[in-house]
């Protein structure tokens, strides 16, 4: 059964005329006629009644036009669907990101591309490192967001649009609320609230205590940002987040303050497939994305 003789079929039915459907479809009576007959043929029923020049459709051919009515419409939908996401004007980017770049990095950006690109969609899937890098190369999404950036690699390629900081934070009660800076071994007896296993942030935050010498005695774990605060101001220990997550939205009940010792960054950043080309939306926003930051690096400098 070949789409062709569907669409012939659809017509003839539509007009009740053999001549008329060929003239819409500005093709030759003939070949209609030959692929309703070998349409007839392979269905094994007649699908219509012929009455001089006009035809009708048989019942069975009305059972085929219902049923093919739906289908035609879901291939209608299909096509649509793919030349959506081949036009990078109009198509739907599947992007990836962490929980730590969800409240400030990630709206900031998506808004300024929004404002060149207001009809192209987004379809957003949160999770850890690993699980985005997993998520791109088995092809669920095809750019992700991550911090930190992790090396490059012979399937995934990287590029590190800035880094940034890692300050402390504090109960306001905390001894060490009202210094200057905090070197990080001055917080060996303390709680800490941490980033569940499996999240970058927290091998991180281990990576730093160990450089002076400790392991952290992990209290409490999340993988939301607004909990790990939650925690802190609650009195329930002390954790290490990135700059951007606490300049204008360190709780109340907070202290938010630079490490001295050891120094801490992470790096902020987006990984791409190597082993597949990018779509053309997607390919669109990872270019603007490099352009962003190189602007905004420019500009801070």
């Amino acid at each position: 059964m070949e789409l062709r003789q569907i669409k012939y079929f659809m017509e003839v039915a539509k007009e009740e005329h053999v001549t008329e459907a060929a003239y819409r479809l500005h093709v030759a009576q003939s070949a209609v006629s030959r692929q309703i007959a070998k349409l007839e043929d392979e269905l094994g029923v007649d699908l219509f009644l012929r009455e001089g020049r006009n035809v009708k459709l048989t019942y069975a051919g009305k059972i085929f036009l219902q049923h093919i009515e739906s289908a035609m419409n879901e291939i209608d939908k299909a096509v649509a669907a793919v030349n959506d996401y081949l036009n990078p004007a109009t198509g739907k980017i599947r992007l990836g990101f962490p929980n730590s770049l969800a409240t400030k990095t990630l709206p900031r950006v998506i808004s300024a591309f929004r404002k060149q690109y207001s009809d192209i969609g987004f379809d957003f899937h949160q999770g850890s490192n690993k699980e985005l890098r997993d998520l791109v190369q088995e092809g669920e999404i095809d750019i992700a967001f991550v911090s930190p950036v992790p090396e490059k690699a012979a399937d995934i390629d990287t590029h590190v649009f800035f880094s940034e900081r890692m300050r402390v934070l504090l109960p306001s009660q905390h001894p060490l609320a009202k210094q200057e800076t905090v070197n990080l071994r001055e917080l060996k007896d303390d709680q800490f609230v941490l980033f569940r296993t499996g999240y970058d942030m927290r091998k991180l935050v281990l990576e730093a205590c160990q450089q002076v010498n400790f392991e952290p005695h992990v209290g409490f774990e999340s993988e939301d940002i607004y909990t790990i605060k939650g925690l802190v101001e609650a009195g329930l220990g002390v954790t290490l987040l990135p700059e951007t997550l606490l300049v204008d939205q360190t709780p109340h009940g907070t202290v938010s303050l630079p490490i001295s010792i050891p120094m801490i960054a992470r790096t902020v950043g987006v990984i791409i497939t190597t082993v597949r080309e990018l779509p053309p939306s997607e390919k669109m926003f990872y270019h603007f994305l490099i352009d962003y930051y190189k602007r905004l690096n420019q500009f801070s400098l």
